[in-house]
This record gives structure tokens, sequence and C-alpha cells, in this order.
């Protein structure tokens, strides 16, 4: 039987290939439990992958569903949860907040407070789409749209941002270090996020141990930019330091924290 994270991709392959599944089918062959796929659909649907019906699932229909993408998100997941749980605890009386793009900033929208009053610019077409039912108001850059990442960029991007000013800056990261700050992979993403910073008055980072010490090729930020960083137990304590003595708040999020651990207990 395959491990739980590497069943769960494989139902959402299942999901991509014919748009539905049935319990009784991925029982039977997975070598498991009818109980054990539904709990598996449970948590993708409590991750914003799939849409239970009788019997099985459906897509989600308000987002793409892109296997590598969604794989991805399920790397470091508990992770992600506790972190976003911890950031959104911090925003304080933020109520103009620009949200970038990736996983670890999906799990920071869907702990997002249900506000009237808070507004959320972002450039990504998932987050638009968590936030665009709920009580707060979602701005979608527009512009062109990246395959991979399903975000926003180019000059309708661009000129979107330059309406607007931030209380608060909140990015994930594919890299960060104290040597070359917050780093991409993407250099058009990586823009866009720079003049994000650029018009916020704070700027709090969450990322996942794994990102730090990492580097990648654009360069969007320098480490003393950021105020505060929001990261999880697997972070390295070297990197750590560094980045203190540049003047960053380190949050370590908590395991203790009720709400990001529900549920956690079952392994990736």
């Amino acid at each position: 039987m395959p491990l739980a994270a590497d069943r769960r991709v494989k139902i959402l392959e299942r999901v991509a290939e014919g748009m539905s599944i049935q319990v009784g089918d991925l029982a039977r062959d997975f070598g498991c439990s009818e109980m054990t796929i539904r709990r598996d659909i449970a948590r993708l649907e409590r991750d914003g992958f799939l849409r239970r019906t009788y019997g099985g699932a459906t897509a989600h229909l308000t987002r793409s569903l892109d296997v590598a993408f969604n794989a991805r998100a399920l790397s470091m997941a508990p992770q992600k949860r506790m972190i976003a749980l911890a950031a959104t605890d911090l925003i304080g009386t933020a109520r103009l907040l620009y949200l970038g793009i990736g996983t670890t900033a999906e799990q920071f929208a869907r702990f997002l407070p249900a506000l009237p009053e808070l507004t959320v610019v972002t450039g990504s077409l998932p987050i638009a789409s968590l936030l665009g039912t709920r009580p707060a108001r979602a701005v979608v850059l527009g512009g062109t749209v990246r395959r991979d990442e399903l975000s926003c960029i180019g000059p309708a991007a661009r000129a979107t941002l330059e309406r607007y000013r931030f209380d608060l800056a909140v990015l994930g990261t594919a890299g960060l270090s104290a040597r070359w700050g917050l780093t991409d992979f993407n250099d058009e993403e990586a823009e866009i996020h720079r003049i994000a910073i650029e018009r916020s008055e704070r700027l709090m980072v969450i990322a996942d141990g794994s990102k730090l010490g990492a580097v990648a090729a654009a360069v969007v930020a320098p480490a003393s930019t950021i105020h505060t960083l929001v990261t999880d137990p697997t972070a390295p304590e070297e990197d750590l330091a560094r980045l203190r003595e540049l003047g960053v708040e380190v949050v370590i999020a908590s395991t203790a924290s009720r709400r990001a651990s529900e549920g956690d207990a079952e392994n990736l």
C-alpha cells in the first residue's frame, strides 16, 4: 500500500485524468480500505484540491488542478499550515494586504480572519478563487498568467499594483539567505514582488525551514527589508541567527497550535 502522501498524489492524478473518482475503485487499486480513501479525500478537500460528492470526488471547480503544483503543496503541508496560522495572527491592524503566490501563501489565505474591512490584493489566481467567496475583498492583479504558478505577471499586473499602497506584504519565497535575501525562480514574478515590497509599510515572509539557506536565480529583495519571518522548527539555527543580526524578527510557529495541528497526526 502506498504511503499517505504518495496515495494522495495518485488520487490527484486520477482526478486530473477523469475529473472524478470513486472510493471503491481507488480502495481496490491501492490495496487499502475505503475508510482510508475517504480520509485522503477529506484531507484533499480541506486543502482545497477536491470537492467531495456521493461515493467519490470531483476536481475543485474554482481552480486549475495542476498535478505538479498539488504534489508540491503536499510537501511540508503540516509545517505550512502551522506557519500560515501563526502569520495570520500577526497581521495586527493591517487592512490592506498584498499576498504573494505559492502553497504557503494559499494556506495563509485559508486562515485569514473573515473581516469585511480587509482587502487582499494578489497575483495568485488560486488565492483569488479561495478569497472570492469570503467576506474580505479580493483583488486580482490581472495581466499575463504563468501556467506553472497560475500567477499574474507583465505590464497589466504592474499597473494594478501601482494603484495601491499596502499596510503589509506577505510573501512566500523560493529561497532566503542572509547574503542574497529573498530569491525566486522566475524574474517576472520577482519583479511583481519587488514592486509590492516597495509599496508596503511592512514585509512578512512565510517560509518553511527548507527555504532557509536556499538560493534561487532572481533576487527579490535584501534580507534587511524583511520585518518578520514566520517559519517552523526545522529552520537551521545558523541561518536564523544571521537573519536576526540583520534586524529580522523571527517567529517560530509552534506545533502546540490547536487549529494548525488538527488532523496532522496522520503521516503525510
